[in-house]
């Protein structure tokens, strides 16, 4: 337990670090860097291709060869990874999702692009199926259930493709029982000890995921919600078993998704378990916060940076977010 320095005004005058920008930065306790940030990106079919995303100012959906050259400027700036989310054809979406264990399909096709031509960077690929099946969820169905054993025979496909395009981290998005021991399995038998896993341990029921659906074409196709696998808004203890379980099926970071709502969350998986903690500042929070800037709500460049800031003073050792360049150009400016 910390304890707390005593006095009383006037002899403590709290204003007196304050007074200065050099006192200010001296006495700053929780910094926010371009390292602690991982730029999410979408891609699209096609060559040239940028598709603005109407519920996401600012974000498009990118074709392989754009999303190169991005990823490349995301690089210069020192973002040291990059999340991949395709927007898949709907004529080639079934109930299987079939598509998601296609070794050529947009995640692969862009793995193995980055990789390529923008080698010092990391890649983390998603693993889950919903932008693959035409019923928009992340596992397979069972009339109205969500099938979990043979979600995960299908996710660990879907990993061991990643992982051979050449993927570095792995994330499983899709919330099923079992499912990070069984891909940390198949990738250590599969030679891919090397890849890291990143689970999503303690990813929420949430209404902030609406703009997300949208940039990878699932809102409209969604039969039902995901209640059934993804948590409860009002628990807390629930997500400290579900990141032990991840942690003991051999997990190498774990993630709280969404971000600013579950700062909470955060500061309590980081205090317990002293592991690499990461949080998505998702797509509803991104679109909230865009959309009051434009308006002229909301000063735009404050707003961006005490919003990740508030991640790391949480206890995120990084945070996936759609404001990853503009941050980092700004961290530059100083």
């Amino acid at each position: 337990m910390k304890t707390f320095v005593s006095g009383s005004y006037p002899t403590v005058r709290m204003r007196r670090n304050r007074a200065d920008d050099w006192s200010r930065r001296l006495v700053r306790e929780v910094r926010l860097s371009a390292d602690d940030l991982i730029w999410p990106l979408f891609v699209v079919d096609g060559k040239g291709v940028s598709e603005p995303i109407a519920s996401m100012p600012g974000v498009a959906r990118l074709s392989v060869d754009r999303a190169v050259e991005a990823v490349a400027a995301a690089r210069d700036l020192g973002i040291p990874c990059v999340a991949l989310f395709p927007y898949t054809d709907p004529a080639v979406k079934d109930e299987q999702g079939t598509e998601a264990v296609n070794g050529d399909n947009l995640v692969c096709q862009a793995t193995r692009a980055i990789k390529r031509e923008v080698p010092d960077i990391g890649v983390l690929t998603d693993v889950a199926l919903d932008p693959y099946t035409s019923h928009g969820h992340d596992g397979l169905m069972r009339g109205a259930e969500i099938v979990n054993d043979e979600t995960v025979e299908v996710l660990v496909t879907q990993a061991l493709v990643q992982a051979a395009a050449g993927c570095d981290i792995i994330a499983p998005s899709d919330m099923m029982d079992g499912r990070v021991g069984a891909i940390r399995a198949a990738l250590d038998e599969g030679g891919f000890a090397h890849v890291r896993i990143m689970s999503y341990a303690a990813k929420y029921a949430s209404a902030f995921y609406g703009p997300f659906r949208d940039a990878i074409g699932t809102r409209k196709a969604l039969i039902g919600d995901k209640r059934t696998y993804q948590m409860d808004p009002g628990n807390t203890d629930e997500a400290l078993r579900e990141v032990a379980l991840d942690l003991q099926e051999g997990a190498d970071m774990v993630m709280v998704k969404p971000g600013m709502p579950y700062l909470d969350v955060c500061r309590r998986v980081k205090e317990t378990f002293a592991v690499p903690t990461y949080a998505y500042q998702v797509s509803g929070e991104y679109a909230m916060l865009a959309g009051a800037i434009g308006n002229g709500w909301l000063e735009r460049e404050r707003t961006i940076l005490e919003s990740l800031t508030a991640f790391r003073r949480a206890g995120c050792d990084g945070i996936l977010t759609y404001f990853a360049i503009e941050a980092a150009q700004l961290l530059r400016k100083g």
